[in-house]
């Protein structure tokens, strides 16, 4: 394929189709003309200037990977760009929803230990986290990673996907097979 020209004066589909063919310039342009309006969007819902710079950033990284999501025929570039940001905030809100439901859960928890005054109890909690540890040490390495990342950094489904590179669907399965194990493993020892 042939280098497209790109210019300050390119269209925002001429500059689309630069991208699909990873003109680094093209990208460029595409941010300097739309990376402000895309952060004070994620600012306003996340309200933290450092992941608003994430949202912006990873709503053109998306972009430039995988520019299929982009379907000219359904509306502006612009358009999309803005979409696709709320969407990746809302995710983020999310995972902070699930990550503060977590500490909380932590924190009871915790609190709740520090209250026994029973050595029994102590003894107790001892044995059902080693129970959990061997427990969870007998899952493969794939269905452990994605259990330990759901249930202890609280991320959703399609987030983990990302991190790991992997479609959502086979997410959902190892932890579905994963959470299965342990059931089965735990049954008769909690």
């Amino acid at each position: 394929m042939s280098k497209l020209t790109v210019t300050s004066l390119s269209t925002d589909l001429d500059l689309f189709r630069a991208i699909e063919a990873h003109q680094m310039d093209a990208l460029r342009l595409l941010y300097d003309r739309y990376a402000s309006l895309i952060y004070r969007l994620a600012l306003r819902s996340l309200r933290f200037p450092e992941e608003a710079e994430d949202v912006t950033q990873e709503t053109f990284l998306k972009l430039w990977n995988r520019p299929h999501l982009y379907q000219p025929d359904r509306g502006s570039l612009s358009n999309f760009l803005v979409v696709m940001a709320r969407s990746n905030a809302l995710d983020r809100l999310r995972s902070r929803s699930s990550h503060n439901r977590f500490l909380q859960r932590w924190q009871s928890v915790m609190l709740q230990e520090g209250r026994q005054t029973n050595p029994l109890d102590s003894v107790s909690m001892e044995e059902r986290s080693n129970l959990i540890r061997t427990a969870l040490a007998e899952l493969s390495e794939a269905e452990r990673t994605v259990v330990e990342i759901a249930y202890y950094e609280g991320l959703s489904r399609s987030e983990i996907a990302e991190r790991l590179n992997i479609p959502v669907g086979t997410v959902k399965s190892r932890i579905r097979l994963g959470l299965r194990k342990l059931r089965h493993a735990l049954k008769h020892s909690l």
